[in-house]
């Protein structure tokens, strides 16, 4: 695969899990998720490990009134030239649902590999910065 078609496969999985959030998806974001990848959240740096983990959280947080819909919106992905992984930089924003406008922002890191079913995120690192 070359970059730009990584780049594109990889695009292509974010968008997908940005959908998921948006939709309340939490099925949809298992396959997107290595079974033992890695979260730190921005504002508590709460570490939530593996992938049914993380899928309990967004099923918990899909399910609370007023909950908040996350975006992730790469600026820059980079590919390794040596192994099947990539590392994706961008912002993050998080809105009440329904409401207008972020109520909360911020930079993040996602590690990215390609395996038999795709790419998939080993881990991502969230900063809040408003």
């Amino acid at each position: 695969m070359t970059d730009h078609s990584t780049e594109l496969a990889i695009r292509a999985r974010r968008a997908a899990f940005n959908t998921a959030i948006r939709e309340g998806d939490a099925t949809a974001i298992g396959p997107i998720l290595a079974r033992d990848c890695v979260m730190l959240t921005g504002t508590d740096s709460a570490i939530i490990a593996g992938r049914m983990a993380q899928v309990k959280v967004w099923k918990r947080d899909f399910a609370s009134p007023g909950r908040m819909v996350y975006a992730r919106l790469p600026d820059r992905i980079e590919v390794s030239a040596i192994e099947p992984i990539a590392m994706e930089y961008g912002a993050w924003k998080g809105t009440v649902a329904g409401a207008e406008g972020p109520a909360a922002s911020g930079s993040y890191v996602a590690k990215w590999r390609e395996g038999t079913g795709g790419w998939v995120i080993e881990a991502e690192i969230f900063l809040t910065l408003a």
